[in-house]
């Protein structure tokens, strides 16, 4: 047996949009048309193919070969070659999905009721497919990551960023989701059976990875929490310049269960009035972190009015703890401030765990299935009654995606291997 390791093979299938199936039949008698048609569409997205390495960029492209793929009517696929440096790159109409025998329709509709909450068994009824064949479906987007896919939509690498963690469970084991989030698109979404800081520093590790691979100087400036211990660690290891502030919705949420033997409406007060503090504090034009200290002081002495003194003193003590995170959230205003969005997106793939039960094995990939479904978060368009209509959210974020089908898209930013490089190419 050879001990080498073997080469991995690089990915040059290219998607097409050929608008339809008759204009893409046409162009396979006609050579020339076929190729300035791909070449065309692939710099109307801001793309390059992808050479070798030794390639200068010097040749032309020209028709290579081509295999016919039974199990979808004998549609002929052809395979383009840079003359120069003989790489080959395939080429996939719109109409085929790469390695899937189902229709792109179906495929649409299938992932779009996912997305939207149903399960995989639901779905593959609706839609008349195998539920594994979904389940690989979402695994196979799951395979790239989710970095590159962004960055090829024209979205520049956060600076400010919210790091969380989702409690949830998969079979009868617990597990915890780290996930990174700017605005309204997920940048990582891991998977771990452990929640030490060792393991949350090892997921967090591929985004600071990846993104380092995109732009070697890259750093993060301010890095929004919810308090979580492990959370807090992973992130000053492998991000220390950064500033950490914390979550004031979760703080909102937490101010409640601080005071001891009171009632019920006693704390539903106490949490309306911390929430309009923070609210006003925010309000404010400047001096807005001494506002929160002198209000965070009486509304203490409030508590201790309210509930009694060892409650005052354990609501002081607790403020001590967390202010200085409030500050760094209320001192820069780039610096995110809830995580109520991402909550929203967390109990959404929760959710999916839970129905996907039948699938999970210990051989199986859960977290290409969950990078997945974080794909479609991020490039599937919101509904006609959203706020952001119509777009999803890489163009609510300011990027821009290379087409205005949305399926077409996720093989364009996930798997295209025709991204930007300093390599050029000639239409033959």
């Amino acid at each position: 047996m050879r001990n080498t390791a073997r080469q991995t093979r690089e990915n040059r299938t290219i998607t097409i949009d050929f608008h339809n199936k008759a204009t893409y039949f046409q162009l396979l008698g006609d050579g020339k048309a076929f190729v300035e048609l791909v070449m065309a569409f692939i710099l109307s997205l801001g793309f390059q193919l992808k050479h070798k390495a030794t390639c200068d960029g010097g040749g032309c492209v020209t028709r290579h070969s081509h295999y016919v793929r039974v199990r979808l009517g004998g549609i002929s696929i052809w395979r383009l070659q840079c003359t120069k440096c003989k790489a080959v790159f395939t080429v996939l109409p719109h109409f085929v999905l790469r390695y899937r025998q189902m229709r792109p329709e179906v495929a649409r509709d299938a992932l779009l009721a996912t997305h939207g909450g149903l399960s995989l068994e639901l779905c593959a009824v609706i839609c008349h497919i195998s539920p594994m064949a979904l389940y690989r479906l979402l695994c196979a987007l799951g395979h790239h990551s989710m970095v590159t896919a962004l960055t090829r939509c024209g979205l520049p690498l956060p600076t400010y960023v919210l790091a969380d963690e989702k409690h949830s469970h998969c079979l009868t084991d617990k597990v915890y989701l780290p996930t990174i989030v700017r605005g309204r698109v997920i940048w990582h979404l891991g998977y771990t059976e452990n929640a030490s800081a060792a393991a949350f520093t090892q997921s967090y590790q591929e985004f600071q990875c990846a993104a380092s691979q995109q732009e070697p100087s890259y750093r993060v400036r301010g890095i929004l929490t919810d308090g979580f211990d492990s959370t807090i660690k992973s992130m000053r290891a492998l991000f220390p310049g950064a500033r950490l502030g914390n979550c004031l919705r979760h703080a909102i949420n937490k101010l409640p269960g601080k005071p001891t033997a009171i009632a019920s409406p006693v704390r539903k007060a106490l949490r309306s009035q911390f929430h309009t503090l923070l609210y006003r504090v925010r309000q404010r034009k400047g001096l807005r972190v001494f506002a929160l200290g002198q209000r965070l002081r009486r509304f203490a002495d409030h508590v201790a009015t309210m509930a009694g003194a060892p409650d005052g003193a354990r609501v002081r003590h607790w403020f001590q703890e967390k202010k200085a995170g409030w500050y760094a959230v209320l001192e820069d205003p780039r610096m995110p401030v809830t995580s109520t969005l991402l909550d929203q997106a967390h109990h959404a793939i929760d959710r999916k765990l839970f129905m996907m039960k039948a699938f999970h094995h210990p051989q199986g990939s859960q977290q290409a299935f969950l990078r997945g479904l974080a794909h479609l978060y991020n490039l599937v368009p919101y509904q006609c009654r959203a706020k952001h209509a119509g777009q999803c959210g890489v163009e609510v974020e300011g990027g821009k995606v290379p087409t205005q089908d949305w399926l077409l898209n996720l093989p364009h930013s996930t798997g295209f291997s025709g991204r930007a490089c300093h390599h050029s190419s000639k239409a033959a």
